[in-house]
């Protein structure tokens, strides 16, 4: 089923029963008081309202609700099949209109349209474009577009060797096997970790060796670069190569040719050779580590992937973190339980050093999924490694808990909102990621207090209303 939760505004048993055919969480609610109060406590896919019911329904529905902030897709159920009120009810702001509650076939094909949308809407959100969302590249930063269009020009072209530099878990095999993906899509694609193996095991992992060659090659054996063919073999972390085997690599890019260990036979290399490295190869040809004719043979056209703190690539971290918290298979029980990050969490998460990049992002957002007991994550779940923390790192100050109860700690953290924001509460309660009726009960019920030195705040404002707003859970 392609929809998670949907809401049905009637009185007749009928709208569920067409309902629960696309849906297994239906929630009934027989007036419109009782519908928002739903709407602002599950926040469905899809909103179903039976417009025969009452046919002022639709319009004191969208008055009610604000003209639907939310966006949620709303379905009227009404009889007329004319164009015209199909018109009337979506400028009121109605995705679609059914003509009945048996019009089962036209309610599928809604129904596919928004999830379409839905996932149109995940490709606006986590990539830059079609392209990126088909090679799988998260972000939206100018580093991103600009490695994108490094990658899309190297795979359109006959360049072989490629070198992909950067720091560790920045997403090097990432970019590899988009260049790939567009560049051999229906071919072999092969990585080896160079800094895995020693010399003789990693010049048999790639060129092959023939039966007897060695002790203990009591069989021929395929190399690497034989296996993938006309595809893609990623070297990984080359600067780890042995300095001989470097030679017997560099021929291989000068030639298009090799021999298997022990061989005589002349094989060709039809492979496109890409080469990956968290080092300096430049400074590593200084230090006499990586032979210099190599370093010049792949340095064509390096693509450089940045890290996460770089200021081309900081707005990543957001979006990395909300599209790895709707993708993480760490807790399956958790998948549906687990929706959204709280803004002071985000926070934290953009103030970070991140050394270990991407992989260190996904790694902290698997563990506060691990952590957290309520449906979004908050700072207290949000765990860094302190090993990796240094001075660079704008870190959450938390000396100041003296008792690490749960209650204790989230005193402090209103306490902390609140004074960042010089006591505006709407403010607050969005740094939070709680209502302002939720951040009103918690002042109460944890009796914090305005310090002599704080802003004016409009606590006991006459005008303050939030009667109608109900808490959610944070």
């Amino acid at each position: 089923m392609v929809l998670d939760k949907i809401v049905t505004i009637s009185k007749d048993s009928q709208t569920e029963k067409l309902a629960r055919q696309v849906c297994q969480d239906v929630y009934m609610a027989d007036t419109l008081p009782e519908a928002k109060d739903i709407i602002e406590t599950i926040r469905p896919n899809l909103i179903l309202l039976d417009y025969l019911s009452d046919n002022r329904i639709v319009e004191t529905f969208f008055k009610m609700t604000d003209n639907n902030p939310e966006n949620i897709p709303v379905v009227v159920i009404c009889a007329e099949r004319d164009t015209a009120t199909l018109s009337h009810f979506k400028k009121m702001g109605a995705f679609d209109c059914l003509h009945g509650k048996t019009d089962f076939k036209r309610f599928e094909d809604i129904i596919n349209r928004i999830h379409s949308l839905r996932q149109d809407e995940k490709t606006k959100q986590f990539f830059i474009n079609e392209k990126a969302a088909k090679v799988g590249i998260v972000g939206r930063s100018e580093a991103i577009h600009e490695n994108l269009n490094m990658i899309s020009l190297l795979a359109y072209s006959t360049c072989s060797p490629i070198l992909i530099v950067g720091e560790t878990g920045t997403g090097k095999e990432l970019a590899a096997r988009a260049i790939h993906r567009i560049k051999h899509p229906n071919e072999n694609f092969v990585a080896v970790n160079c800094a895995a193996l020693t010399a003789n095991l990693l010049e048999s992992e790639l060129f092959g060796h023939e039966k007897g060659s060695f002790t203990g090659a009591d069989r021929e054996k395929i190399g690497l670069l034989e296996l993938a063919g006309k595809g893609t073999i990623l070297l990984d972390e080359i600067s780890e190569m042995p300095i001989d085997l470097q030679a017997k690599l560099l021929r291989v890019l000068q030639e298009k040719r090799f021999r298997r260990v022990g061989g005589t036979k002349e094989i060709t290399c039809k492979a496109t050779i890409v080469a990956s490295s968290n080092r300096n190869l430049y400074d590593e040809t200084k230090a006499n580590r990586f032979r210099r004719d190599l370093f010049y043979r792949l340095n064509i056209c390096p693509i450089g992937i940045s890290p996460l703190r770089d200021p081309m690539r900081k707005s990543d971290i957001t979006i990395l973190a909300k599209y790895f918290l709707i993708n993480s298979t760490m807790c399956p029980e958790k998948e549906t339980e687990i929706k959204s990050i709280t803004n002071l969490a985000l926070d934290a998460l953009d103030k970070h050093y991140w050394p270990g990049n991407v992989r260190e992002l996904k790694n902290t957002i698997d563990r506060a999924i691990l952590l957290e007991t309520v449906d979004k994550i908050g700072l207290s779940s949000i765990r860094f490694d302190s090993y990796e923390l240094n001075k660079t790192t704008p870190t959450i100050k938390t000396n100041c808990i003296k008792d690490f109860s749960l209650e204790k700690a989230e005193r402090e953290l209103i306490s902390r909102a609140l004074q960042e924001t010089g006591w505006q509460k709407t403010r607050a309660a969005a740094l939070l990621g709680i209502t302002r009726a939720t951040l009103y009960a918690k002042v109460k019920q944890y009796d914090i207090k305005k310090t002599p030195n704080s802003p004016n705040d409009d606590w006991n404002s006459k005008n303050a209303s939030i009667n109608n707003e109900h808490v959610s859970v944070h």
